[in-house]
């Protein structure tokens, strides 16, 4: 399959799980990457910011969605504060699909690269 084709499907069936910004200033290591690294690319399963979101909504006070982006510390200080008497749960609602979608950005860098 040509490069440029891997590279269209790639970006076509990940772009829910990132910026629009960050695929087309990451578009060109990707492109690199496919020769050596296209089995990789394929199997990396990304995080949903939408299920994230969702998780957030229902499971955000015992911090919950902070465990899954791999934001231990932080999963414990929800956990303990229950979202921050509910403050913090507030915030993340708003906050989680972008924390979600820059934590499957570095997820892509430390592959390509």
């Amino acid at each position: 399959m040509k490069d440029s084709t891997k590279l269209d499907q790639f970006l076509i069936s990940n772009s829910k799980y990132f910026e629009a910004r960050d695929l087309n200033i990451l578009s060109p290591s990707i492109e690199r990457a496919i020769d050596t690294k296209w089995p990789i690319l394929r199997s990396i399963t990304f995080k949903d910011p939408t299920l994230m979101l969702v998780v957030s909504i229902f499971a955000g006070s015992l911090g919950i969605d902070r465990f899954l982006l791999g934001q231990t510390l932080n999963g414990v200080l929800k956990l303990i504060t229950l979202g921050g008497c509910g403050i913090w749960t507030i915030v993340d609602w708003f906050l989680i699909m972008g924390l979600t979608k820059e934590k499957n950005k570095q997820d892509l860098i430390a592959v390509i690269n």
